[in-house]
């Protein structure tokens, strides 16, 4: 076994959050393959039932647990029964997220809070939980995943995305101050910070459910603001536009996210957990990450201008971004 990781994850014991789909399952699936054992937690439980399911018969053991990352005592309660299982944890992966919030003007409070509680406390608070059983392994690392959204504060000059930023933000800079501070009172333990570009997951989908915003479930009223600010983010008229026709186009949005991404969810791990691997601090993912990190350093001044987007496009990337219709 190697000094870290170099050799792989065998014999190790990795705990991963909103492990239920996407990147999450795949980091749950590919450590328990190479006999790690993982502890995992996820708020929908169909979805964590499938992962257990897809992982029985791997190397390692799995543990599975229902949490909501965003709240303080549940994530406690799934550290108690890890440490009941295991006496220390060498990786943390806090993989867990969702979207939503987009607008601190038009969109509730509720909604924007519940986005960065998500996103930003839940890897606060599995930090905080788990990190006296990190300290007690002999190696360990803390994974924490950020966005392209921790590094740019949007998704396109056509719409609002300041909740799932600002916590993608604070997860990066959280992750980067963790280095120094783990140097100095934990040099076992390591930090690095995860920056994915268009993965193709769940999370749309998710995020609607957890949000009370299934489309599926949606009522006219509820339809109606979305038809509402479609014609915010679009600039057009679209009161002519049936229900039943908004919510097809909100399906098809979900499930394009997923199907239509440059990387895959299990390309995404693999990456990730290379880089854990190779001891790397900092992680892009997919070369529209890459990309996109290359073109905000070169010139931040015009990152959120609305012409940023043609140097995207004359690169190949985030092809599905428009300009507005009056640029």
């Amino acid at each position: 076994m190697g000094a870290r990781f170099e050799d792989g994850f065998a014999g190790r014991v990795a705990v991963v959050t909103g492990g239920g789909t996407g990147m999450g399952r795949e980091l749950v699936l590919k450590l328990t393959a190479g006999g790690c054992d993982v502890a995992t937690c996820d708020v929908i439980k169909e979805n964590l039932d499938e992962t257990a399911q897809l992982a029985a018969g791997n190397k390692g053991q799995l543990l599975t647990h229902i949490a909501d990352v965003s709240d303080e005592q549940e994530v406690l309660a799934f550290r108690d029964a890890v440490r009941a299982w295991r006496p220390a944890v060498n990786l943390l992966f806090n993989n867990a997220g969702i979207g939503g919030g987009g607008s601190f003007l038009n969109d509730s409070r509720e909604s924007w809070e519940r986005t960065f509680g998500v996103c930003f406390y839940g890897v606060y608070y599995n930090c905080r939980a788990f990190m006296e059983m990190l300290v007690a392994a002999d190696v360990a690392q803390v994974v924490n995943t950020s966005s392209v959204n921790g590094f740019w504060a949007t998704i396109g000059p056509n719409v609002s995305h300041t909740a799932y930023s600002a916590a993608k933000f604070a997860v990066k800079g959280f992750t980067e101050a963790l280095i120094t501070d783990l140097r100095l009172n934990a040099p076992h333990v390591q930090a690095t910070v995860v920056m994915p570009g268009h993965i193709g997951t769940n999370i749309v989908i998710n995020s609607g459910k957890l949000h009370g915003t299934d489309p599926k479930e949606m009522d006219s009223a509820a339809l109606d603001e979305v038809r509402q600010r479609m014609s915010r983010n679009l600039k057009m008229d679209l009161s002519g536009v049936s229900d039943e026709d908004i919510r097809v186009a909100i399906i098809a949005q979900q499930e394009g996210f997923r199907d239509n991404a440059p990387t895959s969810a299990a390309e995404a791990a693999d990456v990730i957990l290379d880089a854990v691997k190779a001891g790397e601090w900092r992680v892009l993912i997919g070369e529209d990450a890459v990309v996109l990190d290359e073109e905000v350093r070169k010139n931040p001044w015009i990152a959120y201008e609305p012409s940023f987007v043609d140097n995207l496009h004359a690169r190949g990337q985030f092809l599905n971004l428009v300009r507005p219709a009056s640029e």
